[in-house]
Formats: structure tokens, C-alpha cells, sequence
């Protein structure tokens, strides 16, 4: 039986002040975009590979149709004041169990590393197509609320109400019993399509609270090509509206 393994790529890593920020796949694969773009902007290095049985039978086709199998993988990134640590990858768990190991394995490598706080990425699903630029937040200790407010995070009262669902919040509930203080970062997005708008509120508070700065251009683009599917897609949904309407008056 094939059992979740950890491949450290390079040992005795030497770090300073570390968080682990984490950008697993998700609602509007709002954090995955986040993280990818730090990972390509800011100078990393892939430092741990994650194989687990409780990830999807898949693997991944490269461009020269060589394969490899699904994985999560942690990429180390040094800036003046502190180290960040980034967990990025293919897929979350597909079971309860697995979600709950897996999230365990990950809070492992973060106690031996040292890490003093993390933060988890993801978007909160408003079922509406128009944009706000708006990054709500939960923590596991409320001392890091105020540092939050001030990059521009919003608290909004037992929002959101249907809780976290995932890594993203799993990883906040379980690192309150490893003492590492911890915060999910939303932003706001439909959950209909990938959402690089939304990711783009997330990296302006990363950076307000961390005072790195990346290019936002590829996400900017990446998000004048998803507005142009979502005006579609609006105005599909507006003719439809029209439609009804005018059925209910014939009526």
C-alpha cells in the first residue's frame, strides 16, 4: 500500500524568521495563482516534494509528452527581513481522512522549520459576477487582527458563515494546537472561473504586510482576458433574464 511520502530536495536549510504561506488549489484557483506568481517573481527554489495516495490517479503530461505524477512541493523564497516558505501544488486531498493527514504532514515540516506563522489563500464565493476588490480574513489568534486591518484586510462579523472548507482552514484549525499563530486570507470572487482579479487583491495585503513588491502585469493580463469572459457570460445571463421576463408577460 502506498503511503504519503516527503521528498526533501535540500537538507540542512537555514532560515530566518519564516512563514509558510499556502496556495493550493481552490475556489477560483485564487491562492494556486497567488502562489504560482510569487513563486515566478520572487528569487525561490523548490526545496520539498509531496507524493500522496490521497490526491487524484493522475499525472501530468508535460509540452515534450514526458509525464509526471501529481504532487504538492514547498519552494523556499529569501527576502531581507524573512524567509517564505510557499506550499503549491496540483490537487488537495479527495477525502476527508486524506485532507486531515495531509494538513498534518504539512503543519510537520512547518514546526521543523521553525515557522511562526502561516497563512493560508483562497477566494470566497459570492455568486456574483461583478468584481470586488475586497480580501476578507480568519484568524486562530485574534493578535494578529490589527497588523491585518492595517494591509487593508477586512474583518466582517462570523463571516464567512459556512466556515472554510479545505486546507485553507483545516491547516488554520490544527496549527492552533502547534501554538503557530495563523490567518486564511479570501478574496473576494464568483467561483465560476479561475479569478486572477481577486488573486491580484491578495498579492497587494501579502505585500503590504511583508514589503516585497512583484510585477502584477501577467496577472493583469491574465484578468483583462477573463473580464472579457465574464462580460459574455453577463450578457448571456441578461438575455436570458429578458427572455423570461417577456415568456411571463405573454402569460
Amino acid at each position: 500500500m502506498y503511503e504519503t511520502e516527503v521528498i526533501r530536495l535540500k537538507e540542512d536549510i537555514e532560515l530566518k524568521n519564516p512563514i509558510l504561506i499556502v496556495g493550493l488549489p481552490g475556489v477560483g484557483h485564487v491562492g494556486k495563482l497567488v502562489a504560482e506568481h510569487l513563486i515566478e517573481e520572487l528569487e525561490s527554489e523548490k526545496i520539498i516534494e509531496i507524493y500522496s495516495p490521497h490526491f487524484p490517479p493522475q499525472v501530468i503530461v508535460n509540452d515534450d509528452n514526458t509525464i509526471r505524477l501529481v504532487n504538492n512541493e514547498i519552494h523556499l523564497c529569501k527576502l531581507e527581513d524573512r524567509d517564505i516558505l510557499i506550499l503549491v501544488g496540483d490537487h488537495q486531498s479527495s477525502s476527508t481522512d486524506g485532507h486531515y493527514e495531509l494538513c498534518g504532514i504539512y503543519l510537520d515540516i512547518a514546526e521543523s522549520m521553525q515557522v511562526n506563522q502561516i497563512y493560508t489563500l483562497g477566494g470566497f464565493p459570492t455568486g456574483q459576477l461583478n468584481y470586488k476588490d475586497e480580501v476578507i480574513c480568519a484568524v486562530n489568534n485574534s493578535s494578529m487582527v490589527d497588523e491585518l486591518k492595517e494591509s487593508g484586510v477586512v474583518f466582517k462579523k462570523g463571516e464567512p458563515g459556512g466556515g472554510i472548507v479545505g486546507a485553507s482552514g483545516l491547516i488554520l484549525g490544527l496549527s492552533h494546537f502547534r501554538n503557530i499563530d495563523a490567518a486564511c486570507l479570501m478574496g473576494k470572487t464568483s467561483g465560476y472561473i479561475v479569478d486572477p482579479k481577486s488573486s491580484q487583491s491578495l498579492l497587494k495585503i501579502l505585500s503590504a504586510l511583508f514589503n516585497f513588491e512583484v510585477d502584477l502585469g501577467p496577472l493583469e493580463e491574465r484578468a483583462k482576458e477573463m473580464e472579457k469572459i465574464v462580460a459574455k457570460l453577463m450578457e448571456k445571463e441578461q438575455q436570458k433574464v429578458m427572455q423570461e421576463d417577456d415568456l411571463t408577460y405573454i402569460g
